[in-house]
């Protein structure tokens, strides 16, 4: 708490508040005292004046008098004559004297600070002027413990009044500030844990949205460097993998190119009109090669661009890998079904979701090839709220050990003889892409299965 900009920026109020009090503390002191000298020359003044109008009073009422009056003396001035009015014994010698007739403020403040800091009792005169000019001028002998106790009383009420005061606004900018600035600086920061958990995912580069002026230009030169940060980092990992990059393609252009060497064999060795009929599906496997040569000029070029996102029938592109890995079947051991619900579309780039699913599917296909044992293939797809599942699960033989340790990593997670593991690289770089995951459910004897999680939310600001 304290430690955080919230929290000291609520010290520093206190502190800043709590010396403008002490500031306004002094004169208010000395002001209080020059007040309640004021009112004991005024009641000093109207016990004279009961005197002069009885001209003879006994010693009793005079004490009275003095003692209503909170003072030992009185003396006035009247027709330049100084007359003792009201009198009582003094019980020590006379310790100062101040004037209250126009006083200077730092006089004022002086000698309240030296009240407070004199803890005696002292006997003083004031000299003042008689209500409405009765005379010359008023002049009272009074002690100090009562002046002291009553200014000391003040000073604890206006102390503990500055106090709350403080604490109040303090704990107004506190929630100012934190709404203000407190909360939009979080949010960047947000951004940025987000952003770096993964840099080459274009959703999480960070939306200005805040209305004050100086964290929203922080917030634009945050987005414009996260933007070239990605493009940086993507453009420094494509450079950096061009040897790997060529491996990819070429292993995609080569399974793609043996479909459709089979395909062609498969019609020049029949005269079968229905076999013939295989020659579209050996063209569109052509074509996909032929894309996939370009693609492989551009990516050496510069960066490989982003997935273009559309909503696409996830059934049709299901059918058509499962269709495509049935015709390169060497035998009918590997039964391959299609349980995507009819109508279910998703946001992804068809091409590429296309590569995935083809690239999942073949692998299972050709581990249940080399185990010399019938086996199945099922492609399946549900959908919640958050996002799609698709799954390619086979009964298989199981992923070898090496190739679970080193599972995603180009050249190194090969699970058959002669494999270079750059399928599942390729696939697992693609659904990043798209915001999603691949990983591995499970794997052993009974078979294997991989799940797709593509998110449905586009990532914008993370919620408090």
């Amino acid at each position: 708490m304290l430690n955080s900009l919230s929290g000291r920026f609520l010290i520093l109020t206190v502190i800043f508040v709590m010396l403008a009090e002490v500031l306004i503390f002094l004169p208010s002191v000395a002001r209080f005292r020059q007040d309640f000298l004021l009112s004991r020359l005024e009641r000093a003044q109207i016990a004279s004046l009961v005197l002069l109008a009885e001209d003879m009073i006994d010693e009793g009422l005079e004490d009275e008098l003095l003692e209503n009056a909170g003072v030992l003396n009185v003396v006035l001035r009247r027709d330049e004559m100084r007359q003792l009015i009201l009198s009582s014994p003094i019980p020590a010698p006379i310790y100062a004297t101040y004037d209250m007739r126009d006083p200077s403020a730092l006089t004022l403040i002086r000698d309240a600070i030296g009240v407070l800091r004199d803890s005696e009792d002292r006997i003083i005169r004031v000299i003042g002027d008689p209500v409405r000019s009765a005379g010359l001028l008023i002049e009272i002998t009074m002690s100090t413990a009562e002046l002291r106790a009553a200014m000391v009383e003040y000073g604890i009420r206006i102390l503990v009044l500055s106090a709350v005061i403080s604490g109040f606004t303090a704990l107004l900018l506190f929630l100012a500030v934190r709404t203000f600035l407190v909360a939009p600086i979080n949010r960047v920061i947000r951004h940025m844990l987000s952003y770096a958990q993964a840099p080459e995912d274009g959703r999480r580069i960070i939306t200005p949205t805040a209305g004050i002026r100086e964290l929203r230009e922080a917030e634009e030169a945050l987005q414009s460097l996260q933007q070239q940060l990605t493009s940086a980092l993507r453009q420094k990992a494509r450079l950096a993998q061009l040897g790997q990059a060529v491996a990819k393609v070429s292993h995609d252009l080569r399974n793609i190119l043996t479909t459709a060497q089979l395909f062609a064999d498969r019609v020049e060795a029949s005269e079968d009109p229905a076999v013939r009929r295989v020659g579209p599906k050996l063209m569109a496997s052509i074509t996909r090669a032929v894309n996939l040569t370009e693609s492989t000029l551009a990516f050496g070029k510069a960066e490989e661009p982003p997935p273009a996102l559309s909503v696409v029938h996830l059934r049709q592109i299901a059918e058509d890998v499962v269709e495509s890995e049935r015709l390169a079947c060497r035998d009918d051991t590997v039964a391959i079904a299609c349980d995507v619900p009819q109508g279910m579309t998703v946001r992804a780039d068809g091409e590429q979701l296309f590569r995935v699913l083809s690239n999942l599917v073949r692998n299972a296909r050709q581990a249940i090839e080399a185990s010399g044992k019938a086996g199945r293939i099922c492609l399946s797809a549900v959908e919640d709220d958050s996002g799609w599942r698709i799954e390619v699960c086979d009964t298989g033989p199981g992923l070898a050990k090496r190739a679970q340790d080193h599972l995603f990593q180009p050249f190194a997670g090969g699970s058959r003889k002669g494999g270079t593991g750059l399928g599942l690289a390729i696939a697992a770089d693609l659904v990043r892409g798209h915001g999603g995951t691949l990983t591995l459910v499970k794997t052993g004897p009974d078979g294997t299965c991989f799940a797709i999680a593509l998110p449905k939310t586009v990532l914008g600001e993370t919620p408090d």
